[in-house]
Order: structure tokens, then sequence, then C-alpha cells
């Protein structure tokens, strides 16, 4: 077992463990994004008024865009081969980088908890034990899969990949055979708002796994291309949402009496029943398995990456590791069983309020690291509060704040709509702000801050050498 549970958590991992190839990151986000939560997040744009041929140019838009973000994180893996997160130390210092990560462990927990309520319902139906259950059994499953670790999230990355490609395949015919197409397209009305709805929900859906992308591109060898990781991710990530996210669209836009509020019981009726719907049922519950083990894996990296900034850790026992695994099922589960009621509503607002708080944290981590740092990073001061980087990067932490307040004349969301939003006719165009904003103040704030800066031999110097013996 020793070869396949996992040893390293958030301490650098060294040239002698690095193995796989750039191609690994295609199976793994393809079989991520081929799952039942992709299928709600397509479903939305239709739910919530557009018409199915602009909710499916929108979409792909912001799978397009959001994913280009996205794939250009987790090129950063196999250069520095450290967990996305603690590379923000480099920008927000080494205490100061936990605002950005106590927003991203809420982000896990919502997404394990909106992930075990769709997942629930189909291993509850499958072992006959019921929706409240069937949660709180598949949260376990999760939990001991992300435990065994970063081999685990790879292989059932590659097994969901196949499964899912195929079922998706006959689902799509299913449906074909039950709705009419041409006529489903038929409606070319344009509405802006209802279009950038679109957008924004693939776009979200692409920027939230930013923050953990990394994570599962450490282990790739040094020399593994930057481009080859960049396009492998995109591709994989961009083709399994937007066929998810399709079908999602098309099955909403289908049958929307039927398909609203059972999502999951509408899927498995439109392939069959009996040992067909036991598959399928099956097959949902794999998807989930996949995209929450990530979900858990990327917050028990964040905690302990949080916590590690006050206490100077660098290693972790098996027992802490199991701790930091468990509070997450345990809170993950906890919010599934709460909200599991007002499923539609709640997700697309904490998708797009997600939103408000990660696209000013890609800005800031992507400028610096590729326009301003130059892919070099001083991997021991991440860990040094004394260090290069500090404990608190007081400026970086102003830029954030002006991106997520400059986000908000544009946002609309359930529970909040800005004051700008009714100007342009509904439409939230908070994420382009919450991009272009922080992107320009930090050029302009750190551009020329060079005491920050390794020499070369600096950075290939620590990125060689181990920070710690793992755990």
């Amino acid at each position: 077992m020793a070869g396949v549970v996992e040893q390293r958590s958030i301490d650098v991992v060294p040239d002698d463990e690095r193995h796989g190839r750039a191609v690994s990151q295609f199976t793994l986000w393809l079989g991520a994004n081929l799952q039942i939560t992709a299928v709600v997040t397509g479903a939305l744009a239709v739910v919530f008024g557009a018409n199915a041929f602009w909710s499916l140019i929108g979409l792909l838009l912001g799978n397009l865009l959001g994913g280009a973000v996205m794939a250009l994180h987790s090129a950063q893996g196999p250069r520095l081969g450290l967990p996305q997160m603690i590379t923000s130390r480099a920008q927000f210092g080494v205490r100061g980088a936990v605002v950005p990560l106590a927003l991203v462990i809420v982000m896990y927990i919502g997404f394990f908890a909106s992930g075990s309520v769709l997942a629930g319902q189909a291993v509850g139906e499958l072992t006959h034990l019921g929706e409240t259950p069937g949660i709180v059994l598949f949260a376990a499953i999760t939990a001991v899969a992300a435990a065994v670790g970063y081999r685990l999230v790879h292989a059932l990355g590659r097994i969901a990949g196949l499964v899912c490609a195929l079922t998706f395949v006959y689902l799509g015919i299913r449906l074909v055979q039950r709705a009419d197409l041409g006529a489903l397209l038929a409606d070319h009305r344009f509405g802006l708002p209802l279009f950038l709805l679109a957008v924004s929900l693939s776009a979200s859906w692409q920027l939230a796994f930013g923050p953990y992308v990394a994570d599962y591109s450490r282990y790739l060898p040094r020399h593994t291309s930057a481009r080859a990781t960049f396009w492998w991710t995109l591709s994989g990530s961009v083709l399994g949402s937007q066929w998810s996210m399709t079908f999602g669209a098309l099955a909403a836009a289908a049958a929307p009496a039927a398909f609203v509020g059972h999502e999951v019981g509408y899927v498995v009726g439109l392939g069959g029943a009996g040992l067909t719907a036991s598959f399928l049922y099956f097959v949902i519950a794999l998807g989930k398995l996949t995209i929450n083990v990530l979900n858990t894996y990327g917050g028990f990296m964040s905690l302990v990456t949080g916590v590690s900034g006050f206490r100077g850790q660098r290693t972790l026992s098996p027992r802490g590791r199991a701790a930091y695994i468990a509070g997450i099922m345990v809170a993950g589960t906890a919010v599934a069983l709460l909200g599991k009621d007002s499923f539609l509503t709640s997700f697309k607002d904490f998708l797009l309020f997600l939103l408000t708080f990660f696209t000013p944290w890609s800005a800031i981590n992507l400028v610096d690291y590729y326009l301003i740092s130059k892919e070099r990073y001083d991997i021991p001061a991440l860990s040094d509060p004394g260090g290069r980087y500090g404990a608190w990067n007081l400026r970086a932490l102003a830029v954030y704040a002006l991106g997520v307040l400059a986000q908000l004349p544009f946002l609309a969301t359930h529970f909040f709509t800005g004051p700008l939003v009714a100007r342009l006719g509904g439409a939230d165009v908070s994420w382009l702000v919450g991009l272009a904003v922080p992107a320009a103040a930090y050029w302009a704030a750190a551009r020329r801050d060079t005491a920050r800066l390794p020499e070369p031999e600096e950075a290939q110097s620590g990125a060689r050498s181990p920070a710690g013996t793992g755990g």
C-alpha cells in the first residue's frame, strides 16, 4: 500500500518522485466534468429563461474563457511541484494567503455538498436506503478515496472518463429519440442578460477549479511541457463540461417539468429501467465520486496550507491527514442535508457568488507567476514568514479586496443585485470586471517590486530540493 497511499501533502515533490505524462490531465478533467452537476449547470441557463440555441453558445464561450484561465494554473504544477494554493503565498504572504484560502475551503465544502445531494439520490436509489442515508454513505466513500490520494484520484479520472463518456453517448441518443432536436434549437431570439448568464455559469464552473488544478499536475516530471499541460487540461475540461452542459440544457428545454427538481430521476428514466437504471445510478455516483474526491483532496490541501502558514508545519501524520479529511466530510455532508430541498436556486447563486471571489485571486496569481515572477519562485521562502515573501503582503490583499468590491455593482444573484445590473438589462458581467481590474491593479502595484524576485539559480535550487518528508 505504501506505493498507492500518498505520503506527501503540501511539501514540494522532488524530481525522483515525479511520474506520468501531460495527457493524464486530459483523462482526469474529462472524467471530472462528465457528471450530473455539470448537467445541472448547463440546464440552469434554460431553467432561468434562455433558449437552448443561445444557451449552448454561451456555455461554450464561458467554458473556453474560464477553462483557459484554469489551464494556465495547471501549467504551474510540473514547474513548481507544489499544490496550487501554496503559490498564493508568493503574492499574499505566507500568512496573508489564508484570506483567499478561507474562501477556497468554503468553495470545496459547497461543491462537496452539492455533489453529495445529487450522488446521494443515486446511491439511495441504488441501495434502496433512501436519499439521506445515500448522501451519508457517498460522503464516507469520498473521504476514504481522498485519503488514499493522488494516484487513486487519477485512476478514478481514467475510469470515469471512459465509463461516463460511453454512458453520455447512450443518453444523448435516447434524448434525441424522445425530443425534436430541430425544434429545440429553432428559437434564435437573442437576449443579452440571459446569454451572459449562460457564459457566467460555465465560466464560474471552470474558474472554480483554479485553486486546486495544479494539485493534480504537480507530480508530472519537471521537463513536462507547459504548453502540453495547458492544452491537455483545457481540452479535457472543456470537452467534458460542454458535453455535460449541452445534455443538461437540451434536457431542460425538452422536458422542463420532468427535469427540474428531478434531475437524477429524469436522467435514469431517459436511459431505461431494471438493470439499465441500476447501471445509470452507478454511473451518476461514479462521476460524482471523481469530482467530490477532487474537492475533498483540495480542501485537505488548503486546510493544511492555511494552518501551516501560522504553525510552520510542513509534514503531516496519517492521523492528522485523516482528521482534516474527516472535518471536510462532516461539514460538506451537513450542508448537503440542510440544502438538499432547495438545490437548483441555491446552486446557481453559489456558483455566481464563488466567481466574485475567485476571479480576483486567479488574476493576481497568474499576473504574478507569468508576467512578474516569470515562472520563478523561491520555494523555501514560501514556508518562511520572515523570508522574501513576508508574512502579510498588504498591497496584494488590498488589490484582492479592490477586485472583489469592483464586481459588486455588476453582480446579479438571488440575495444581492448590484446597482448597475438594471442598466445592463439584468446582465451579470461581474466576472469580467473581476479579472480585468485586479490584473491591471496588481501589475501596476507589484511590477517594480524586485526584492521578491529570486535569481534563476535560487528558484531552480529551491524547486529541486524537498521542503520536507511529506505526510
